[in-house]
């Protein structure tokens, strides 16, 4: 297959479970753009920002983290210089292990002289942002249940925003950094949308998953089996020791979004064989 129709192929599998209306999402983007987005990472060196943490409780999601640690790795392999963003308690989570801009800003102006000022010393070759809450129409962060969010949430819009380099955003509801690309075709779903958007914007069921589809195009175009390295069970454990719970049950599990990570580990596998990789 050509790279446009592994791409569309990779679209449809990460939606098929529609478990949050991604396929209406789906349907508002113009096809390809996995494959759009992967090519603003294609040799890329430099810094690469990553974004992540969706605020649960006290604590963060594992939908998120899993995929921005995937991503981290995978792209540190290819030879950038990924930093993962986040506002505490990630960011101490994951300070021992992984280059880890901290987030102080609490509110909109001063994340967003936090995020010009770091922009500006760090010079990213590209910034993602992976199941991070959007900033809904009234300035405030709202969860799947449109609970306001707000006062727990790291502000990392003004990166994606003020970034002067290419901007890639996953989510899988429609509150996302990201989702103001498709705010028409969203109006309807039964969420506080998010207005703030980007470059490329890639849906999937869980935002984990969509971090594993760029992989994938990345590991084909290099040679490397890059996902076989990934273990979603590996990764859940790790977050799990270090407070995570399950962004829909909210309980401390090795899951996400309610899912089994073996879920992941199939998807896994399934982009392996489209980018021509054999299985194991």
């Amino acid at each position: 297959m050509n790279d446009h129709t592994v791409s569309q192929a990779i679209e449809a599998l990460l939606v098929a479970r529609d478990l949050r209306n991604m396929a209406v999402a789906r349907a508002a983007l113009p096809t390809g753009y996995y494959l759009r987005a992967a090519r603003l990472l294609r040799d890329i060196r430099g810094t690469v920002i990553i974004g992540t943490g969706f605020p649960v409780n006290d604590t963060f999601e594992t939908d998120g983290p899993v995929g921005a640690i995937a991503l981290y790795d995978s792209l540190q392999a290819l030879g950038a210089q990924p930093v993962i963003a986040c506002g505490p308690p990630l960011s101490g989570a994951l300070a021992d292990d992984y280059r880890v801009l901290a987030l102080t800003g609490r509110d909109l102006g001063a994340a967003t002289a936090e995020a010009d000022r770091l922009l500006r010393q760090l010079r990213p070759a590209a910034v993602i942002s992976i199941e991070c809450p959007g900033l809904a129409a009234d300035g405030r962060y709202y969860n799947m249940r449109g609970e306001d969010i707000t006062a727990r949430c790291s502000f990392f819009d003004p990166f994606v925003t003020g970034a002067n380099c290419a901007t890639i955003a996953i989510g899988d509801g429609g509150n996302e950094i990201g989702m103001g690309n498709i705010g028409a075709a969203i109006a309807t779903l039964d969420i506080r949308a998010a207005v703030t958007g980007c470059d490329e914007l890639l849906v999937a069921d869980v935002s984990n998953w969509g971090a594993y589809g760029l992989i994938a195009l990345l590991a084909k175009w290099s040679g490397r089996d890059l996902l076989a390295q990934i273990s979603p069970l590996a990764i859940l454990d790790y977050l799990s020791a270090r407070g995570s719970v399950d962004g829909v049950t909210r309980e401390n599990t090795l899951t996400e979004d309610g899912l089994d990570a073996a879920e992941g580990l199939r998807i896994i596998q399934q982009l392996r064989s489209l980018t021509g990789f054999p299985g194991h």
